[in-house]
């Protein structure tokens, strides 16, 4: 939509209230008012977006009007592709991502020369160039960006929807870890306690016991190592220079963000109305909701909803059987517009200026920075005692944990939303992991894998914390079995792991998925310490060593303490001092995570690619009462600590 300022005084202002008609060339309506004009050409100096688009997206215009426009000031006659069908023979002259990226498609030929469609003419020279040898002559008309997409989703659709299964490499996915292999794995895991149960059952309890302390002290270590990066960063903070303002954001790149919804009866247009307080400009602003092609719950929510220019719908055709979140993602990634792909979850409310703070980020970053994770945080810590213990953990994981890993440089397992990537280098590495049910995590791992890193983003995102036991436990079962999933596969080569990450993010990431998966399913072994501790007859004080049992007692109270220790940390980082006095509480709310781990083991070997789907949605009221907290707290420094 390259317009140039001159043409402009021809457009007419939206007409929202009549339905379309016929236009002849004697058509005189009154132009674009003088002000809305100057407007759109300020935004346009200042956000470096093509006039037409900003006209679009601000409401100064319909794309209709603006595409009779650039019509005339191209002199390129309009095409209606409604209702066309593609020319398949000319479309296999390129990919699908060709054509979709320069939104253009070949619509017919006649003798030697092609008519191609574009929905941007000042870049057809461009385009033209890149056709050169593949057709001998090309005559440009113009359609619009929706009817292009619609005609080329049409005929690439298949292809599509089948690359979004199976775009990760087979070395690096989970699709090739079937069943029967993951029995074979586990078997071979589980085959040295076994072998002690049969020669030696007396050394068995012993055996587990160091196994279950070796999980804890890996995580512990982890926790204490992110503890001084935080504090180490807070004092370097109040030791520098007083402090100024931060830079304002004065490069506006196309920002495309995936919103996949499944099932979202109650949240959709809370979600919109969030979307909509974004400050970030319209015209560069690209929001994707991805549905399921079979999703009428959604779609219906969705229906008398009407989606300003810059949100769009893609539909994800189904695939074998698949229906999950990265496959989703996969396949919008097709349509994205921006440079700069994020995700953003169904009940996330995101701070307004949070993509302004991700163009920031990006521009200041070097080229090996190819992410930035938002900080994760919760609306409704008030609803009971587990929301509160939940947006303790989020705190205590986000605000120094996961900080302080990014900072030591270690690899960094992504959240499923609020991460914001380069482009060029999510395609590189195939996308997300179509079967793998904690895709995050395992892209976070990736990235390293292939030289790239992960830095914190100062920006915080609220979600909607589980509340109910049931839904926690089926929540937390899917992340830890996608840990488990995540581990096994970048784990069948160990060394190329080590040659890849290096020593040291080769041990954080031992003690990240290690240290998070033993402590819920070693925990009755680790309980059972809690006796000794407490001056209790312990059942396997014959059999163990007494100075295993020192050790463990006090590896416990010191994971326990530290525990403490950061919640109350993470409770004042975020702004909620009250959060701290629930602290204790953490050491009865993990125990969750035990019944949680059992039905992760138990899907691993007979549902590995289920996606148990967690709901979303709060009684009215309840959201009512939180927006007013959100919106006290939608501040730039929410994040800060």
């Amino acid at each position: 939509m390259g317009i140039v300022s001159q043409p402009l005084r021809q457009l007419r202002p939206p007409q929202h209230q009549k339905p379309p008609r016929q236009r002849g060339p004697a058509d005189a309506l009154p132009p674009v008012d003088s002000s809305s004009m100057m407007k759109a050409l300020v935004l346009r100096q200042h956000q470096g977006a093509a006039l037409g688009r900003v006209l679009v997206a601000e409401g100064l215009a319909s794309e209709d009007q603006v595409q009779d426009t650039l019509s005339s000031q191209y002199r390129m006659p309009r095409a209606d592709l409604s209702g066309q069908v593609a020319n398949t023979r000319l479309l296999a002259c390129k990919p699908a991502a060709f054509w979709l990226r320069h939104c253009a498609a070949p619509w017919m030929q006649l003798g030697r020369t092609v008519t191609l469609a574009v929905a941007h003419p000042d870049r057809f020279e461009t385009l033209q160039q890149e056709l050169q040898d593949k057709f001998e002559h090309i005559t440009p008309v113009l359609a619009s960006e929706a009817q292009i997409t619609a005609l080329l989703t049409a005929h690439f659709s298949p292809a599509l929807v089948r690359q979004a299964s199976c775009s990760v490499p087979p070395r690096q996915s989970c699709r090739t870890l079937r069943p029967p292999r993951s029995r074979a794995l586990l078997a071979a895991l589980a085959a040295p306690a076994l072998y002690l149960a049969w020669q030696a059952p007396s050394a068995l309890p012993a055996a587990l016991s160091a196994v279950a302390l070796l999980t804890v002290f890996l995580f512990t270590a982890l926790k204490l190592f992110g503890l001084a990066s935080f504090w180490q960063a807070r004092a370097d903070r109040t030791s520098a220079a007083p402090a100024v303002a931060p830079p304002v954001c004065t490069t506006y790149p196309m920002i495309s963000v995936l919103v996949p919804l499944f099932q979202e009866a109650e949240i959709s247009h809370a979600l919109l109305s969030r979307i909509r307080k974004l400050s970030y400009p319209r015209a560069q602003t690209d929001v994707i909701l991805v549905l399921e092609e079979h999703d009428s719950v959604t779609r219906a929510a969705l229906e008398n909803t009407r989606l300003p220019p810059w949100i769009r719908v893609v539909e994800v055709p189904a695939f074998g059987g698949l229906t999950t979140k990265p496959r989703a993602m996969n396949y919008a990634l097709n349509f994205c517009r921006g440079d700069i792909i994020g995700v953003w979850d169904a009940e996330d409310a995101p701070q307004t200026d949070q993509l302004n703070q991700v163009a920031q980020a990006f521009a200041s970053a070097g080229k090996r920075t190819a992410c930035f994770q938002g900080v994760l945080d919760y609306y409704n810590p008030g609803t009971n005692w587990i929301s509160r213990c939940f947006t303790l953990e989020y705190a205590s994981w986000f605000r120094i944990v996961l900080d302080g890993m990014a900072r030591l440089g270690l690899v960094v397992p992504l959240g499923g939303t609020t991460m914001f990537v380069r482009r060029e280098v999510l395609e590189e590495l195939g996308g997300w992991d179509a079967h793998n049910v904690t895709e995050d995590a395992d892209l976070g791992v990736r990235l390293y894998r292939a030289g790239y890193r992960t830095e914190m983003l100062p920006s915080t995102t609220y979600e909607e914390a589980n509340w109910r036991p049931w839904p926690w436990i089926r929540q937390r079962s899917r992340w830890l079995k996608g840990f488990m999933v995540t581990y096994l596969v970048h784990m069948r080569q160990p060394l190329r792991l080590l040659a890849d990450l290096g020593w040291k993010r080769f041990l954080g990431f031992q003690a990240f998925f290690l240290g998070t998966i033993g402590q819920f399913l070693f925990a009755p072994v680790l309980w059972s310490f809690w006796l000794f501790t407490l001056g209790l007859p312990h059942p396997g004080a014959e059999s163990l060593p007494p100075q295993l049992l020192t050790l463990a007692a006090a590896t416990l109270v010191l994971f326990e303490g530290l525990g403490l220790v950061i919640s109350i940390t993470a409770a004042f980082a975020m702004g909620r001092p009250w959060l701290a006095a629930w602290a204790p509480a953490m050491i009865l709310y993990f125990p969750m995570g035990a019944i949680a781990v059992a039905k992760a083991a138990h899907e691993l070997l007979a549902r590995p690619y289920f996606w148990d789907k967690t709901a979303h949605g709060i009684k009215p009221a309840a959201r009512r009462r939180l927006w007013r907290v959100i919106r006290a707290r939608w501040r730039p420094a929410s994040a800060g600590s």
